[in-house]
């Protein structure tokens, strides 16, 4: 059984999510508990924490107990902000995430990249499962849907392309605009094109972790190293921070010599946890918009586009389920096919020793000595019998029409039993297995070589 545990800013608070984001490593690893989970994918982006699992039963609330023991939050503190889906509406629901109808801004691109991320991430730990596989692949195909079928990212919308449009009101000419960029990530590449759609020319790129040199060669920026971060803040017109980092990268202290209450400067957070201390908002010559703030303000989806995108979604996850749940007949499936197939090849042996037997040398007297046939050749017959032209072919054009037959046979009951599988009622093709046949279904069908849905 799958579920997924959502925690997003539109219902718990930013702080609550920081707190998250700050322990995600320490999440992961509880996770990884075969006694909790077979599987598991943790997804942390600017505006949500979610959890996808695979379980044997419902366990929902025994994985948020680790949960909240992993990020060192009260229990009862996260119950009340998160939203969990089992079965179909875990599906829909990351399939709709995926395609940027659940993000602050509707319709961003970005949001497919970071699913993307979380479920190769998941692949190379190890802690993903065939069903948590499946899911996260069509996710990502069904987010290509929509930007394909849908208007929904034709204007490109992105929480950095909201917050540079709020910034408008600050930057009179971007074209001789100073940019500082913190951060080299997949949101610094998004900052580093919208940015440039707006005109901007002169954008210096910081990073923490020191691979500002490499980017900024590979995107044509001027690296900044860390010794020059106080000249490029104090140059900058407008800083954007958005790194992975898990403290503030910028703090009151770097401002202390660079704040100009005469030449404001405006910084834009876009980290999760914050980028930039909030307490920097407080000094004279600053302006700071974060996460909150710009999500705030996003602009409400166009209708016609998020409907069609939820239509889309709609169908993916009515036929991701039906595909599951059509996996649920396999054990059903494997038994009809070995009982038919084995009763064939129980009729295969028979005819195969019955023509031997009708083929071999005279008949053998009471002291061993060989009868002769009525020709008075003993064998002379049987040899004749087998080395007739055409008969070894004639017996394979036999067995091969008798599987032909025995496949058409089984397509039909086949086919039915992954209909109602489809329909949710895997036990009643069990049922009729076992009164028709009285056949039990396999109980352990992974590796039945029946192709499995994908």
């Amino acid at each position: 059984m799958l579920h997924s545990l959502s925690f997003h800013l539109d219902q718990c608070s930013f702080e609550l999510l920081e707190r998250l984001t700050r322990r995600s490593e320490s999440v992961i690893d509880a996770l990884d508990d075969p006694a909790l989970t077979a599987g598991s994918v943790v997804i942390s982006t600017c505006n949500r924490f979610e959890v996808y699992v695979e379980t044997g039963v419902d366990r929902s609330e025994a994985i948020l107990a680790r949960v909240a023991a992993a990020a060192d939050i009260e229990a009862s503190e996260l119950r009340d902000s998160v939203a969990i889906e089992s079965g179909h509406g875990t599906a829909e629901h990351l399939f709709a995430v995926a395609s940027g109808l659940k993000s602050a801004v509707v319709g961003e691109g970005e949001i497919a990249g970071q699913v993307r991320r979380a479920h190769t991430e998941a692949r190379e730990r190890g802690t993903l499962t065939h069903d948590l596989e499946h899911l996260f692949r069509t996710a990502t195909r069904t987010s290509r849907d929509v930007g394909h079928r849908t208007s929904l990212r034709s204007n490109g919308r992105s929480l950095v392309r909201l917050a540079l449009r709020m910034a408008e009101a600050r930057i009179s000419d971007w074209s001789n605009a100073n940019v500082l960029l913190i951060g080299t990530g997949a949101y610094a590449g998004a900052s580093v094109a919208a940015l440039r759609a707006r005109g901007a020319e002169s954008i210096h790129v910081y990073s923490p972790s020191g691979r500002a040199p490499t980017y900024a060669e590979h995107h044509e920026l001027t690296a900044v190293e860390a010794g020059d971060l106080t000249d490029a803040l104090a140059r900058a017109d407008l800083v954007v921070a958005c790194t992975r980092a898990e403290d503030p990268v910028l703090t009151p202290s770097d401002f202390e010599t660079v704040a100009n209450p005469a030449r404001p400067k405006l910084l834009i957070d876009l980290g999760m946890p914050h980028n930039i201390d909030p307490t920097i908002a407080a000094l004279k010559g600053i302006e700071l918009l974060d996460l909150e703030t710009v999500a705030k303000h996003a602009p409400v989806a166009e209708l016609g586009a998020a409907a069609e995108a939820h239509e889309i979604v709609h169908e993916a996850a009515a036929e991701f389920s039906a595909t599951q749940a059509e996996r649920d007949t396999l054990p059903a499936l494997l038994a009809l096919r070995t009982h038919v197939m084995g009763i064939l090849e129980d009729e295969l042996c028979r005819a195969r020793k019955a023509a031997g037997a009708t083929g071999s040398a005279g008949s053998t007297a009471a002291d061993g000595t060989e009868v002769a046939n009525n020709d008075g050749d003993a064998g002379s017959d049987s040899e004749s019998t087998r080395n007739a032209p055409g008969t070894d072919d004639r017996a394979a054009e036999i067995e091969a029409a008798l599987r032909r037959f025995t496949g058409k046979l089984l397509h039909t009951p086949m086919t039915r039993i992954r209909s109602l599988g489809r329909e949710g009622r895997a036990h009643d093709a069990g049922a009729a297995l076992n009164s028709l046949f009285g056949l039990e279904p396999y109980q352990d069908a992974s590796h039945s070589g029946l192709s499995q849905p994908e």
